[in-house]
């Protein structure tokens, strides 16, 4: 059988990103008892976003009222995207819920808009991957084919 780079690569790249995910979900489950922790990390983005920004309505309207939800749902959904991923379990939806979950965060942090993103290693690496992971066998008009 041929070696195929392009397959070797996207396996690294799925077994890579489903070990930050698991252990970045296994860093969070002090979450499932107690939601202050979240609260509190909500609390000082709140305070140092701005009050017209778009990440301020998002903390407002969204990830505050329902943190209880979210200190049970992000740590599980980070949970199960890693061990999925690591499996080769559904990538591409594995890959997709993983990308909304960073974008999420990204967006609460104020991070997704500001230069930041591009030199923070949780930014453009993690979104990047996620990216080629959930959408890597889409072909668009005006890929390179090879």
């Amino acid at each position: 059988m041929p070696f195929n780079r392009q397959i070797t690569g996207y396996t690294i790249l799925r077994l890579f990103l489903g070990v930050f995910f698991l252990f970045a979900g296994i860093g969070k489950l002090r979450w499932l008892i107690n939601a202050g922790i979240l609260a509190g990390q909500l609390e000082s983005w709140l305070q140092a976003s701005g009050p017209a920004s778009i990440s301020h309505r998002y903390l407002t309207t969204v990830a505050i009222p329902l943190v209880w939800l979210w200190a049970r749902l992000v740590p599980i959904g980070e949970l199960v995207c890693g061990v999925a991923l690591i499996a080769g379990y559904r990538t591409s939806i594995a890959a997709a819920v993983a990308l909304v979950m960073v974008l999420n965060y990204h967006l609460g942090s104020g991070l997704l808009f500001r230069y930041e993103l591009l030199t923070n290693g949780y930014g453009l690496p993690v979104i990047g991957a996620a990216l080629a992971l959930a959408f890597g066998g889409v072909r668009l008009p005006w890929s390179v084919r090879g």
